[in-house]
């Protein structure tokens, strides 16, 4: 029998009161293990969807399951399986990291070991730091570590490197990668793009509350739109001989500007026989493709 998904999203709606739809019927699957990444701008929808599948917030319409169970409707045993990093937290000031990490590790059957969380997420040295004392971006390494403690099965990190120098993010892209390793499923919401590029599997587009694509990371927005393109300007002469004095004669430049999408660049431009200027091969990146998308929903 194949193995149950660790979340399945059906037709999920959500209408507010004054009819703007944040999420309009999208459907999505993550299998057990898989690191599902999912993109968009600002007000997209995105952190609405992860919300609902974590119990925060109720859906209109469509259905939802989590580890087999409704969001909605979950027990105390269902939520120590789940690891939740949310934009912003509020954590008790007056005590120290260790402290913080000690009492919530308390709360989980299977927990990971505090000074290895603390190791992993770059706060060995704030350990005994009292937490009102931290920086903004310590504070989130906080957060993160306060996910991790309990070795979800299911971990939600919704913008979880916000604050984090190149640094640290290169630090908790390893920590993630372990926990991937040990079998935890993740949904990853993220406005950097290398970053989904470096720790998704697959990954959802969605804009305006409506889903774009879902696909493989290095497979989002089809062929066409990771297509090479290659771009290059052309002059072109043009003689003016209205006038029958030869002396007035004038030559006119005009450039014109190429634009072509070809899956052969080398072979497109052996075959122009006009010179070619500010000849560009262009091979879109990822964020190039999400551009794309985006800015034609």
């Amino acid at each position: 029998m194949p193995a149950t998904p660790a979340i399945e999203v059906q037709h999920l709606t959500k209408q507010y009161p004054t009819g703007k739809r944040a999420v309009d019927d999208i459907s999505f699957t993550i299998e057990a293990g898989e690191t599902f990444a999912l993109l968009g701008p600002n007000g997209a929808g995105k952190s609405t969807t992860v919300e609902i599948l974590e119990g925060y917030r109720s859906r209109t319409s469509g259905d939802v399951q989590v580890l087999g169970h409704d969001p909605a409707r979950t027990s105390r045993s269902h939520n120590a399986r789940i690891g939740i990093v949310l934009q912003s937290t509020a954590e008790s000031p007056n005590v120290t990291v260790a402290e913080q990490l000690d009492h919530f590790a308390k709360l989980y059957p299977k927990r990971r070991d505090v000074d290895e969380t603390l190791q992993a997420t770059g706060l060995a040295e704030q350990r005994n730091t009292r937490i009102a004392r931290l920086s903004g971006g310590q504070r989130r390494r906080v957060d993160v570590a306060l996910g991790i403690i309990g070795r979800p099965e299911v971990l939600f990190l919704d913008e979880p490197t916000t604050g984090f120098d190149p640094e640290a993010r290169r630090q908790f892209w390893d920590l993630l990668k372990q926990v991937q390793r040990e079998g935890t499923t993740i949904l990853l919401t993220t406005h950097y793009l290398d970053e989904a590029a470096h720790l998704a599997d697959r990954a959802a587009v969605i804009a305006d509350g409506k889903l774009l694509d879902i696909a493989p990371i290095d497979e989002l927005g089809g062929a066409e739109a990771r297509t090479p393109r290659v771009t290059w300007t052309s002059k072109n002469d043009t003689n003016d001989s209205d006038t029958k004095d030869s002396d007035t004669n004038t030559n006119n430049t005009s450039t014109t500007k190429h634009d072509e999408r070809t899956t052969d660049p080398a072979a497109l431009i052996r075959s122009i026989t006009d010179p070619m200027r500010d000849l560009e091969v262009i091979r879109p990146s990822l964020e190039d493709v999400y551009l794309e998308m985006v800015g034609n929903a």
